[in-house]
């Protein structure tokens, strides 16, 4: 399939009340969407990688077709078919410029972005810009490494306990919701990291600000729980 065909399939698999649900639940993406749920957009993957699995530099390069087109659907889909030892930092910063919402930001940061040796430098830079969704792009990349880096040491993700300190007073939805899943997946990581998160969000929560205070409050109540602390144990 080329990049015309996918189009093509991905606007015959929309559906306008997908479209509707997209908006319920915050999804405004400034670009065409077809309304092409995810278990669709996936099933497409499969087959295209299926297809061009062994070919690297025909996948990266359909990637970055199907980036091109704009459309919401056809730029998840390119973050599934991409490979991450492709990516160049060039690429993770002009994409990361055209997040228009969460769930592209989140699909792209999880299929791709956190698969590259280059994420936990990419946290660092895009915490600090003022671009809502890049901002949350940072922080889903910490979300996204505690659960899929396995290799990685209890203080790679200490370190990034002042960037969600420094930026848990950010009232913008979509940027406190993201500060507070890259706390609680740390805190999920194993025993230390738990230990460690709940000490610090109760730093968070002694915070005079209504956000950090949210931010902390529904991350000890997950991390607190029975089930979290049956599981780590």
């Amino acid at each position: 399939m080329n990049c015309e065909e996918i189009i093509k399939k991905l606007k015959a698999q929309g559906r306008v009340k997908n479209i509707a649900g997209m908006e319920r639940f915050g999804i405004h993406p400034k670009d065409e969407k077809f309304g092409v749920s995810m278990p669709d957009i996936r099933k497409i993957a499969k087959g295209i990688l299926k297809e061009i699995k062994k070919d690297n530099v025909k996948r990266h390069n359909l990637a970055l077709e199907l980036w091109q087109t704009k459309i919401h659907e056809a730029r998840i889909l390119a973050g599934i078919v991409d490979l991450s030892e492709m990516l160049s930092e060039q690429q993770m910063d002009k994409w990361v410029c055209d997040f228009d919402s969460w769930d592209l930001c989140d699909q792209v940061c999880m299929n791709l972005f956190c698969q590259n040796k280059i994420a936990y430098k990419k946290v660092f830079d895009w915490v600090k810009r003022e671009e809502e969704f890049v901002r949350r792009a940072g922080f889903a990349l910490i979300a996204c490494l505690a659960v899929h880096d396995k290799k990685a040491k209890d203080k790679d993700f200490v370190a990034f306990f002042p960037l969600i300190k420094k930026y848990s007073t950010d009232e913008r939805n979509f940027v406190r919701k993201a500060v507070n899943w890259a706390l609680r997946q740390i805190g999920k990581r194993n025993l230390n990291l738990n230990k460690k998160a709940i000490v610090f969000a109760k730093e968070i929560q002694a915070i005079d600000n209504k956000t950090a205070k949210w931010i902390a409050n529904d991350a000890l109540r997950e991390l607190n729980s029975q089930t979290i602390q049956r599981g780590l144990r």
